[in-house]
């Protein structure tokens, strides 16, 4: 198994995947195609994605022309979709949603959590005739890749391929699982009793100040004049939404792609990021060591400290998308919003929750 690879999957994982895409890779030799196995199309892809380095680069050490590269590497990456697609999955059931909560509440202490939503820009070369199409506030062109995470770290869903002039919460309501959440078609479970107290909240999303607050989406309080319980309830909610972020950092330190300006056709991009979030997935449920610690925020509530993760510092990969505040909210938002923030403050506190904000800088 070479470097590169073996930092990303073992050889036992690279045979099955191999074994999983040979079928949608091999193609037949004719005397008008170059020769190139399924394996060698897998490791000239999974090079790519583990190292964004140019097709240029990539042609001397797999000897395989960069026309064909440009193909292949589009063709594998969406076999490689198509075959770990599963690993990303909109839960299905009630039960499913609970599954999610649970694992919110015992991990990030917030409860009725079903998941956690953020964007990220994806920097690409300007497409030609496209204007400021794609061009972001940063001075870079880009698109988005959109996900909601559980609490292991993992996609539950991601949408991508919006040009990089689109902020959060636009992007959010122009997404199909959006849609569906809307029109009440995603077997959501109802409201639930709070552990320790006498009422009930539903099950809510995660986001920051760029979205709508709503009965089913908490974002936090607006910081300028907040009070004492709005400040616990704000770090409660970072606490738990800080997983997407560190879920995109784990991404684009694995899959060194996200790292360069990627110099491919847009109609391209969607099967790269589409293949690297299954691979994600993929290969955080199968290897333990997949999230090196010192990659993500690591928060010590027994010793009350907080280590930033090295992507904190890292002026390379994804970047965040511009936090244009979304001022509209409904009344009931507020109201689940306010019912959270004194439980929070009451019997579902927790001990180490008023130190903690003096620590952690919302």
């Amino acid at each position: 198994m070479a470097p590169y690879l073996s930092k990303q999957l073992d050889s036992k994982q690279f045979d099955y995947l191999l074994n999983l895409v040979s079928k949608h890779i091999e193609k037949e030799v004719t005397i008008f195609r170059e020769n190139v196995s399924a394996k060698e199309r897998l490791m000239a892809t999974l090079r790519f994605l583990a190292t964004g380095n140019s097709y240029q680069d990539l042609k001397y050490c797999s000897l395989i022309s960069e026309p064909l590269l440009s193909k292949l590497i589009s063709e594998t990456c969406w076999a490689i979709y198509k075959c770990l697609k599963n690993y990303i999955q909109v839960p299905q059931s009630e039960e499913e949603w609970k599954a999610i909560a649970a694992q919110f509440e015992s991990k990030w202490n917030f409860n009725n959590c079903i998941g956690a939503c953020d964007g990220k820009h994806i920097a690409i070369q300007k497409p030609p005739r496209s204007g400021s199409l794609y061009y972001n506030y940063k001075g870079f062109f880009s698109v988005v890749l959109f996900a909601i995470v559980n609490a292991n770290y993992e996609f539950i869903y991601v949408h991508t391929g919006t040009n990089g002039s689109v902020g959060d919460g636009s992007i959010w309501k122009s997404t199909g699982f959006y849609k569906k959440l809307e029109n009440n078609e995603l077997d959501l479970p109802p409201p639930s009793i709070l552990p320790g107290a006498d009422i009930s909240v539903p099950y809510v999303f995660l986001g920051d100040s760029a979205f709508a607050l709503k009965n089913n989406f908490m974002k936090p309080f607006p910081f300028k004049n907040i009070t004492h319980d709005q400040r616990i309830f704000s770090y409660r909610l970072s606490r738990a939404r800080r997983v997407d972020e560190n879920t995109f950092a784990i991404l684009s330190s694995r899959f060194r792609v996200f790292r360069s300006h990627i110099g491919v056709q847009v109609n391209n991009m969607d099967p790269i990021v589409l293949a690297c979030c299954a691979l994600h997935n993929f290969l955080r449920k199968q290897t333990l060591s997949y999230i090196i610690p010192r990659y993500i925020d690591r928060e010590n509530t027994k010793n009350f400290t907080f280590h930033k993760g090295d992507w904190r510092n890292n002026t390379e990969g994804l970047s965040s998308l511009q936090r244009t505040s979304e001022n509209q909210r409904n009344s009931e938002g507020s109201e689940v919003r306010n019912t959270f923030m004194n439980y929070f403050s009451s019997v579902g506190c927790v001990s180490f929750q008023e130190k903690m904000i003096e620590i952690v800088r919302m």
